[in-house]
Parts: C-alpha cells; structure tokens; sequence
C-alpha cells in the first residue's frame, strides 16, 4: 500500500474518530450541521464532482474510442483524493464551529456560477479540439494532432486548464472554505504554471513557427504564466 494511500486512510480514521467529539463541544447541532444549508451545500459539491469526472470520461471514450481509454481519463489521482477529503474535512470543521461562515449565500453563489463557468469553458476546450486534446502530453507528432486556433482556442492557448482553475477553486468558493480556496488556488496554479512550459516545449517541436505567432497573440489563460 502506497503513502498516499496510507494518508487517506488515516485522515477518514481521524473524521471518523473526532467528528462526535467536535459536535459535542461545538457550537453548532447535529440538526444544523445538516441543515438546508449544509445539504444544499454538500449535494451540489456531490454533483459538481460526479458531473466533472463521468462527462471527462464519456467525452474522452466518445472521441477516443473505448479501446484507447483508460480510467485515467477520470483524472481522479491519489493526491486528487486527498485534496477533497481535507476540503470536506474543513467543510466539517466549519460548520461545526461557526455555522454562521457558511451562511453567505452570495459567496455560495458565486462559486457555484464559477463551477458552471469553468465546466463550460474545459468541455468546450474538449469538443473543439476533438482528437488533439488528450490527458497526458504529447511527446511524439502524429497525424491528425493539428493546431488548434479556433473557438474558446482563439481566447486562450489553455483553455482545458483555465476551466479546471476556475472549476476547482469555484468548488471550495461554493463551500465558503476560506482556507480550501487559497490551498487550491496555489496548488492548482503551480500543478499548471510547471506543466503548461513542458508541453509547450513539445508544441514548439511539433508546429515551430506557427506556435510561436500563436503563442506571442494568445494568453496562455493561467494567470502570471505566459
């Protein structure tokens, strides 16, 4: 069994062990923990995760073919895993301790619209590039990997990674877990301001020129990282 692994385990032993002790000692009753709010809250995070992961997977078996996908196309990795189990964890915590934070339903709202937005802009990002767009860099030139320089493309040279920026900070924006935010925001912003310069280095080999022009009119669509 991995470290990871093993991480994840002793974090759901810990929720499991402490979670009645907090409730004693908190400010908040088992009647508010699952409140409208704590349900409305908890059900919309459920489907926004469902809804990403599974539509990633039917795109990818949809323009890919069965055969050439794997279920890392779920994009569900250990580290993944216990990023949202700290996330939830702190969604506990919270709401045990002070209710009243998560009673700001405009800054609910706004990580809910920020979860639609960026949902919209990464499956735009799939569909347009169609059999160029895939999980894992390219590192070798095949055929039918052409440029693509239209549609949400045309605003942005990432825009796969600016919908799941946006997405994965809207999720904790929608919780109001003030902390989760920022941990995702750096987290996320450096997991792409390390990748986007090793797959552009490979999108230089593959277009040459024609990137280059690209690249100089077209943000990379990270902030901070051209």
């Amino acid at each position: 069994m991995s470290i990871s692994m093993l991480c994840i385990k002793d974090l759901q032993r810990f929720v499991h062990k402490n979670f009645c002790v907090l409730v004693l000692y908190g400010s908040a009753s088992f009647s508010e923990i699952f409140s409208y709010t704590a349900c409305r809250h908890l059900s919309q995070m459920m489907f926004a995760i469902i809804f990403f992961h599974s539509s990633e997977y039917i795109l990818a078996v949809g323009i890919h073919g069965r055969s050439n996908v794997t279920l890392t196309s779920l994009l569900i990795s250990k580290n993944y895993l216990l990023a949202m189990i700290l996330s939830f964890l702190e969604y506990f915590l919270e709401i045990i301790l002070c209710p009243s934070l998560k009673e700001y339903w405009w800054v609910s709202q706004t990580g809910l619209a920020m979860v639609v937005v960026g949902e919209i802009i990464r499956k735009l990002a799939i569909i347009t590039a169609g059999r160029c767009f895939t999980h894992r860099i390219k590192i070798y030139h095949e055929d039918h990997h052409k440029l693509v320089t239209h549609g949400v493309y045309s605003f942005v040279r990432h825009p796969g990674y600016s919908g799941f920026l946006v997405w994965a900070v809207g999720t904790q924006i929608m919780l109001c877990n003030p902390f989760s935010t920022i941990a995702f925001a750096v987290v996320v912003w450096h997991f792409f301001a390390e990748r986007i310069p090793y797959e552009e280095y490979f999108l230089r080999q593959f277009f040459g020129h024609e990137y280059e022009e690209y690249a100089n009119q077209v943000p990379s669509g990270v902030p901070f990282v051209k």
